[in-house]
């Protein structure tokens, strides 16, 4: 069974579409951020939701 023009097309374009998501991965460079200065020890407080600041700790 021979593939009509249209999927011939089809899968030409979602070949490129897989070049190009590939060439955009390799680009991208990922920054370090910079460390907060006097900022909290431990885990992230937005995320886990306590608050700890001279042994008092409190949730939002």
């Amino acid at each position: 069974m021979e593939k009509t023009t249209a999927q011939q097309k089809q899968q030409q374009a979602a070949a490129r579409a897989l070049q190009e998501a590939q060439a955009r991965r390799a680009a991208h460079i990922v920054q370090k951020r910079a460390s907060e200065s006097g900022g909290q020890e431990g885990p992230e407080p937005t995320r886990y939701g306590d608050w700890e600041k001279a042994g008092i700790v409190s949730d939002f």
